[in-house]
């Protein structure tokens, strides 16, 4: 089995090749993550233009609204799929309002760009915990959000957002951690552990892309979510002024992973800062607690 990666456009400027929904065929029609809501019919365009008429399972990474929004009017779509998500965060696809609303706080206008959440019926819901879905092995990765899973499935393994964004650019590749508040650092690292204790595979993003080796990816973001801890604790420790501004510029010069940056397009640069910024700020949080 290989997956398909399946672009889920965004009508908004630097926002190409950054959403993606993995598809899996066979016995079995899976999709990990739909979008947003306001672009989830592109998905399932997208879908119909594969001849994809059957989905059994929609695999929820976590359920902010990138990765979830989608998800209401997707199994609308598909009336024989069934949506596998993190047990504790089922109330928050049933009843969105305070799922919505953290939306807005922590993305301002970019989620009315994403669009307002839908309620999803409880009977389309299976938890994770209860989740008996053939070769599927869930692994709890909590640390972007303390309600990400990931998923192995016929030798991939799809990470969501457990392993940072990941963009591949011919013979380089930019990786940036996904921290936004509230972030567990300590968390983070072991969802990355449990991760690297499965056995090396492809490892496939939702932002954006896949890469064949698991584990030399998922040990490079290790170092990573270490090396930001260490410089941003050091901007810390010189005072506010200009705190988060002087923490990208250090991050810029000091993290190899992030060397490419200035091979990206101005739009997708934008989109990055800002994304920058917002996991800049998860590690503040944690790191003044």
């Amino acid at each position: 089995m290989i997956p398909t990666l399946i672009e889920v456009k965004q009508e908004r400027t630097g926002f190409d090749r950054f959403i993606g929904s993995w598809v899996c065929e066979g016995d079995q029609n899976m999709v990990v993550d739909v979008g947003p809501a306001n672009s989830v019919m592109g998905l399932i365009k997208s879908l119909e233009d594969m001849n994809v008429d059957r989905i059994d399972y929609v695999l929820i990474t976590h359920i902010h609204i990138d990765h979830a929004g989608g998800l209401a009017d997707f199994l609308e779509h598909f009336p024989m799929a069934k949506a596998v998500c993190y047990e504790k965060a089922i109330e928050h696809l049933v009843e969105p309002a305070k799922l919505w609303a953290g939306s807005r706080h922590v993305l301002g206008e970019l989620a009315e760009v994403y669009g307002r959440v839908k309620p999803v019926k409880r009977e389309r819901l299976i938890p994770h915990t209860q989740a008996d879905v053939k070769d599927v092995e869930i692994i709890e990765t909590p640390g972007h959000a303390p309600h990400h899973i990931s998923f192995r499935y016929q030798d991939c393994l799809f990470v969501g957002e457990a392993a940072g964004n990941y963009f591949s650019m011919g013979d380089t590749d930019y990786i940036r951690p996904a921290t936004p508040p509230i972030f567990l650092l300590k968390k983070c690292l072991m969802s990355v552990d449990l991760l690297l204790a499965a056995e090396d595979q492809p490892i496939c993003y939702a932002h954006f892309g896949q890469a064949d080796s698991s584990h030399q990816m998922l040990v490079r973001f290790r170092e990573q979510l270490l090396k930001w801890e260490e410089i941003i604790s050091e901007e810390m420790s010189r005072g506010d002024d200009h705190l988060v501004e002087r923490c990208v510029e250090n991050l810029f010069e000091k993290d190899p992973n992030l060397k490419n940056f200035e091979s990206l397009e101005p739009e997708i640069r934008e989109r990055e800062k800002f994304l920058m910024v917002n996991s800049i700020n998860g590690f503040i949080g944690y790191l003044e607690n």
